[in-house]
């Protein structure tokens, strides 16, 4: 445990924020996951950003400041060495003379400090901040020094690229450290990539068109313009990526997939990589996989009680399968990851069958599938029953063989966890019907479906309060009972600490437990909106419904419930 950490656990126990045993497992979980314990703490909701920076700044008697309203001066960058900023988690804010204004995570490190004087050769003026915040400034403020697109165009010459298979990189090469020896279209490829990291971005999309190419990165499921780049540049900037993901550089006919990873600051970040022609050339997509971001506490990832309740309840039964439906980045992977992390012990044998392996977890047996070697998801799993499984965690079933599959294993004392693309839990098993299983076998081996989405947050900081009236909330969904309880509903207004109003996302969970009245009508064949009607009757919570009840408690606006739920 780090000094810092015991020194934030003490002010928060004396805030009376938590006691010691949550202390403990707060320090565990950031461990674990090598997050840092605000990170935690704000995740969990212990304490915000700013009450986290109000009691550290309290402690240590020094002012917070807010870095996302910070204009960068580059002459004060000088006066601290990039590497140092990085190494001591420290970002320049202000000089004057010999006083140097720093913002630093740590205030109460004074051997550090001490460091920072003698290599600055000034003395330093102290303030705090998040070491989240300090990262995410360093990456924009010594951008030099990743050079502006403008200053990386001028020096890009036509006759500069062919790319040689020999430009290949170390794989683990420092993005944030390029050195002025690389050839502009290096340079260029990894500003794209930096970039996209240092936004937050999950996906970087790379397009080309008749006249020019668009960088566009996805932020809390939002695609939005990042630069424009000269049609010139396109075959260079494709070459550049096939090489640093070891896919082949002639072939631009077929689809291909590739992956690689690169150190980003102290941590590595894996990229997966796809790339397809289109009209005007090969459009390449990338997906960042930041396992610091990958919340495994299944506890943590906001789910409602309910829907809480029938997800531990199905992760503590000893067979039958767990299908999580939904399209592509919905938070599907995160979800069976955070169960599989539950569910594992030392006397089980959890294995997993994935297509590529996002993730890596440790403890887990793990097999990519490889189809161009005959490794399919149905030919994996036949190999892995025979490996005396006790859990099985399924990527994804494709075709009706690995669903038949599945469902006898799930039928034969084996726990089953897999993903399916159906728009809402009842539907899913007409899905499986319509993929040729029996109607039985559907009823007889599932145990809870789920359908997922992700929602975007509002952003705390500049979240607006308004006023609803009765009748427009019933027409959204709302029901008189919940009406009757105290509700705040807020809109967006953005600020530059969030991207159009919003910040982060949390999942929307449909659950729907197989009971017998629910088996009795899927072996009946009954009509999908009669298995429904049941669910409802239950006490199922419909995406909707879930998204409904975190609007009336301000964590997201109702106009993102609308856009991204369907109405009952």
């Amino acid at each position: 445990m780090s000094q810092f950490a015991k020194k934030l656990r003490a002010i928060l126990e004396k805030a009376g924020k938590v006691d010691g045993p949550t202390a403990d497992a707060l320090l565990a979980e950031a461990q674990a996951n090598k997050q840092s314990l605000t990170e935690v703490c704000v995740k969990k909701g212990v304490a915000t950003e700013q009450e986290l920076l109000a009691m550290i700044a309290r402690a240590a008697n020094v002012p917070p400041i807010d870095l996302a309203k910070l204009s960068i001066n580059k002459e004060v960058l000088e006066s601290v060495p990039e590497d140092v900023a990085r190494e001591y988690c420290i970002f320049p804010v202000d000089r004057i003379g010999n006083l140097i204004t720093v913002a630093v995570a740590n205030p109460f490190d004074v051997l550090k400090l001490d460091d920072i004087r003698i290599i600055t050769g000034c003395q330093l003026r102290i303030v705090v901040s998040t070491s989240e915040e300090i990262e995410k400034i360093r990456g924009k403020g010594y951008q030099r020094e990743t050079e502006s697109v403008d200053g990386i165009l001028g020096s890009f010459d036509d006759a500069d690229v062919e790319l040689k298979e020999t430009e290949v990189e170390d794989d683990n090469a420092d993005l944030s450290a390029i050195s002025d020896e690389d050839s502009p279209i290096v340079k260029l490829v990894n500003k794209i990539i930096l970039d996209g990291c240092n936004t937050g971005a999950s996906d970087i999309h790379i397009e080309p068109f008749e006249k020019k190419v668009i960088i566009r990165y996805r932020k809390d499921g939002c695609l939005f313009e990042a630069m424009q780049l000269p049609k010139r540049m396109q075959n260079n900037i494709t070459s550049r990526i096939k090489i640093m993901s070891k896919l082949d550089i002639a072939e631009k006919r077929k689809p291909q997939d590739g992956k690689f990873q690169m150190k980003i600051g102290h941590k590595a970040v894996d990229f997966r990589v796809s790339i397809l022609p289109v009209v005007w050339g090969e459009k390449t997509v990338f997906r960042i996989l930041d396992s610091s971001n990958l919340a495994l506490d299944i506890k943590a990832l906001g789910f409602e009680e309910r829907c809480m309740e029938d997800f531990l309840w199905a992760c503590a039964q000893p067979y039958g399968m767990i299908l999580v439906t939904g399209p592509t980045g919905s938070g599907k992977s995160t979800t069976l990851y955070s169960a599989v992390k539950h569910i594992a012990a030392p006397d089980i044998n959890l294995v997993t069958v994935e297509d590529p392996v996002e993730y890596q977890l440790e403890g887990i047996n793990q097999v990519p599938v490889n189809p161009k070697a005959g490794l399919t998801f149905s030919g994996a799993l036949r190999s892995i029953l025979r490996q005396d499984p006790d859990v099985v965690l399924l990527g994804e079933i494709r075709d009706q063989e690995t669903l038949e599959i599945a469902v006898k294993a799930a039928l034969t004392g084996h726990q089953v966890l897999s993903t399916l693309h159906t728009n809402d839990a009842p539907s899913t098993i007409t899905r499986m019907v319509d993929m040729g299983l029996d109607a039985f076998m559907v009823a007889s081996s599932t145990l809870l479906i789920c359908a997922q989405r992700l929602g975007r947050k509002l952003c705390s900081n500049c979240k607006k309060r308004v006023d609803m009236s009765k009748d427009a909330l019933l027409r959204l969904g709302y029901l008189e009972q919940d009406l009757q309880q105290e509700a705040e509903f807020y809109e967006p207004v953005g600020c530059p600490r969030c991207n159009g109003g919003y910040k982060g996302r949390f999942a929307l969970l449909e659950t729907m437990r197989m009971t017998e009245p629910i088996k009795r009508l899927v072996v009946d064949r009954a009509h999908i909106s009669d298995v429904k009607k049941q669910a409802l009757a239950e006490g199922m919570l419909t995406l909707r419904r879930v998204g409904l009840l975190n609007a009336m408690r301000g964590k997201t606006s109702l106009q993102e419930i609308e856009t991204s739920t369907m109405a009952d």
